[in-house]
């Protein structure tokens, strides 16, 4: 470490004791590690000695232009597949770029530039507004005092308004007939361009202005104040708009701000310290204290609580939090304390995942926007055509003066067509729509799954940890003769250490409470959908269902009348072989979920089918199916269920398929809409479109009311923008005029214009309050 003086340009907040730092009276700065750190010397520079990488902070660097976060990436919400390194404008529809990865800083350089040059704009266009009041005056005072300078002073005050204030249309206009790809700011460069350029030729060069552009009384009227106020109404409509669509990303940011900035870990001789989020790693211990956000994901060790998880899973009640639970790190812990063992930092934490793929899925395209991309390849080049038959139209039968009436009239048309309108019904409502259900923890995976969500009449269920618990315990042990039931249930155990599947781990369960000791596996084999098998300690063990222990040379004739009994009761089995000789039965139970019953009420509400689907045999699923009363298919294999689907698809349905393990994946990949529970396996997950992190069923059926409601606003925000342009564009062309001596003035074009595009997303907005 060296001592050097302090910089007296920095200001900064002392770490320790929270006091300004005067650069006048601070006494040093210490640099260590190639980085400058200071202290104010009151009292605090005996901490730092002590522990000075606890204690010391950076020296804030002097303030710089806001630039691109490193491996930061802008996009179009108009035209995801423009990407860039740098914000800038979108070069095919000019619309200014959004980063793709959401943050929780707010600073928009492109929201402060239009703000900037919008409020310039509105102080310099207020004189030419009251000159263009004046003039409705008698005797003109403001034309009266200027005299022959009028033009000129308008020309003074109008040019910075347009050509400073303007610039970003302009330059966007340019680079969208470079690049041959014509939208809004084509319209808006032209028609605001062509009104300010004819206006300095009226000053520079009035004689140069034909007889066909003068008024009645020879003068040439100037369009100065025109100009102007289209620029600045399209600014205004720019910083609303900038305005709102930040608005579309309030859900992720709200995702991200639940993430505490430290955790108190616990250290292994049982001090506690608090450290900095980016400091935790896998398998530390923390402590989470009352009213405390649970720094990331893990596991309780010791001590149990009551967790807020609805920021995550929609969910209002609290969950009971007790040893080995797993936590979610965001998540509110209640009154109660306890400790965690990390088990997920940094981006793989599951609210990171939660972002993470929210931010994908509004990126996506729907492919209702198919029908709004082929209108917007045709929108522009079809209004520059309706300007320039407007001006046409003018010009041959249009009043005296015939021309200016023209020219009038032809930036009209060209100033209140707007395509963003239409370029952004689509995704909006996505963006809004992703997050709303993000905050329900409904998880889209793309605008596809959430645009198909909508049509589905049919869902395809699995049974085990989707309408059940998933958590199953056993019930009974049933040896055959010749063998006991704690040898049946030790060497099913000792084989179903080797699984994954929810049976395996009530199976172990059991063996542990009983204080069996489980033997190694050697030659593990899994048959998925039917059973497992391997050695222990050198006897050949197999543990499945009736399917796979017959087709393993096994005969179950035994116990068969006492597995059909345990079936009845809605009970799993599963039977045990050792050596090719029955050993006994396993029963297993697993609950229906209390919430499934409900969830099935809902979605049979909405007329949607309903069919469980399981690999247990037909006896037990039918007194499940039967309680539920929903239809089922038993004795399923995996890409059985993937036939299933196929099988109804063939019918003309369409369905979601709703899961959470490995031998769903087929199914849910099949589907048309694949559901995967958050509780269950990440396969499942990377095969659904969507994903409910609570793994509750009823999360279906919100999922099903949210794709209607952004459906529905969809629709309405299209056909605000096609109704918009088609009411429009003839008024502005004055086709008004013969009938009613109505025209439209360019600068109220400009307004409608602008408000267009804010009209369309403050509609989409209004999802965030939908009721699901």
């Amino acid at each position: 470490m060296t001592t050097s003086l302090i910089d007296p340009a920095v200001v900064a907040i002392d770490p320790v004791c929270g006091m300004k730092v005067d650069p006048a009276k601070a006494a040093a700065t210490i640099e260590f590690e190639g980085e400058s750190f200071y202290f104010c010397g009151k009292g605090c520079a005996a901490k730092f000695s002590a522990d000075p990488m606890k204690y010391l902070q950076p020296k804030p660097a002097p303030e710089a232009p806001i630039q691109a976060a490193p491996g930061m990436k802008y996009t179009c919400p108009m035209d995801p597949e423009i990407v860039r390194d740098q914000p800038g404008a979108c070069p095919k529809c000019g619309m200014a770029l959004e980063p793709m990865t959401v943050t929780l800083d707010e600073a928009n350089p492109e929201l402060e530039s239009m703000t900037r040059r919008f409020w310039t704009g509105v102080a310099l266009t207020l004189p030419l507004l009251a000159i263009m009041v004046s003039e409705l005056m008698p005797g003109q005072p403001l034309q009266h005092l200027l005299g022959g300078g009028l033009g000129w002073f308008e020309f003074a005050i109008a040019t910075p308004v347009v050509l400073w204030g303007g610039w970003p249309f302009f330059q966007r206009g340019w680079a969208s007939i470079v690049n041959r790809s014509l939208n809004m700011f084509t319209l808006i460069a032209i028609g605001s361009g062509a009104a300010y350029l004819y206006s300095v030729v009226a000053v520079a060069a009035p004689g140069a202005v034909p007889a066909s552009f003068r008024m009645p009384d020879g003068k040439v009227g100037l369009y100065f104040e025109a100009a102007a106020v289209i620029t600045v109404l399209v600014l205004l409509g720019q910083v609303l708009e900038l305005r709102a669509r930040s608005q579309t990303g309030s859900a992720i940011k709200a995702l991200l701000g639940l993430t505490p900035k430290t955790a108190r870990r616990v250290a292994t001789d049982g001090s506690e310290h608090d450290v900095d989020l980016a400091e935790v790693h896998v398998g530390d211990r923390l402590r989470v204290r009352p009213g405390e956000r649970v720094p990331t994901d893990g596991v309780v060790v010791d001590g149990a609580s009551s967790v807020d998880e609805s920021m995550v899973s929609g969910e209002p009640i609290s969950v009971e939090k007790e040893k080995d639970a797993k936590v979610i790190g965001g998540t509110i812990n209640g009154t109660g304390t306890f400790t965690m063992r990390t088990e997920r930092v940094g981006s793989d934490t599951l609210l990171a995942q939660i972002v993470k793929m929210v931010s994908e899925a509004q990126r996506t395209r729907a492919p209702i926007q198919r029908l709004a991309d082929r209108v917007a390849g045709y929108f522009v080049p079809a209004v520059l055509l309706a300007a320039v038959a407007t001006f046409v139209a003018w010009a041959f039968y249009g009043p005296a003066p015939q021309y200016a009436h023209a020219l009038v009239n032809a930036v009209a048309v060209l100033i209140i067509a707007c395509p963003c309108a239409l370029g952004l019904a689509t995704p909006m409502a996505i963006m809004v729509g992703t997050g709303r259900g993000a905050h329900e923890g409904i998880l889209f995976r793309n605008a596809e799954a959430l645009e198909t969500m909508e049509k589905v009449d049919t869902l395809v269920v699995d049974k085990t940890g989707t309408l059940t618990e998933g958590k199953p315990k056993v019930t009974v042990v049933v040896a055959a003769e010749g063998f006991e039931e704690t040898e049946v249930l030790r060497l099913a155990a000792s084989l179903e250490k080797a699984s994954e599947h929810p049976l395996a781990a009530a199976v172990i369960a059991a063996a542990r409470d009983r204080g069996l000791e489980m033997a190694a596996v050697e030659a593990f084999q899994s048959a998925t959908g039917t059973g497992i098998s391997g050695m222990v300690q050198g006897r050949g063990v197999t543990v499945a269902n009736a399917a796979g222990i017959v087709k393993s040379g096994t005969s179950v004739e035994g116990l068969r009348d006492r597995a059909e009994a345990l079936q009845r009761e809605g009970q799993t089995v599963m039977y045990v072989a050792v050596d090719s000789t029955l050993a006994g039965l396993i029963a297993v139970a697993d609950p229906i979920k209390a919430t499934t019953e409900e969830a099935l009420a809902q979605l049979l509400s909405k007329g949607i089918k309903v069919i469980m689907v399981t690999g247990d045999n037909r006896i037990t699923a039918a007194a499940v199916a039967g309680r539920l009363g929903i239809d089922f298919e038993a004795d399923v294999l995996p890409q059985q269920k993937a036939d299933l689907v196929k099988r109804l698809q063939a019918e003309g349905r369409i369905v979601a398929m709703a899961g959470d393990g490995v031998n769903d994946a087929p199914a849910l990949a099949q589907a048309n809409v694949g559901v995967a529970m958050g509780t269950g396996t990440d396969v499942a997950m990377e095969a659904g479109g969507i994903t409910l992190v609570r793994g509750d069923l009823r999360g279906v059926a919100k999922a099903h009311e949210l794709s209607q409601a952004t459906m529905r606003n969809i629709r309405q925000n299209l056909f605000f923008a096609f109704f918009y342009n088609a009411i429009g564009v003839p008024i502005a062309g004055g086709v008004l005029f013969p009938f009613f001596g109505v025209l439209l003035s360019p600068m109220i074009s400009a307004a409608a214009m602008s408000f267009s595009s804010v009209s369309v997303i403050a509609n989409s907005l209004r999802l965030r309050s939908t009721r699901i």
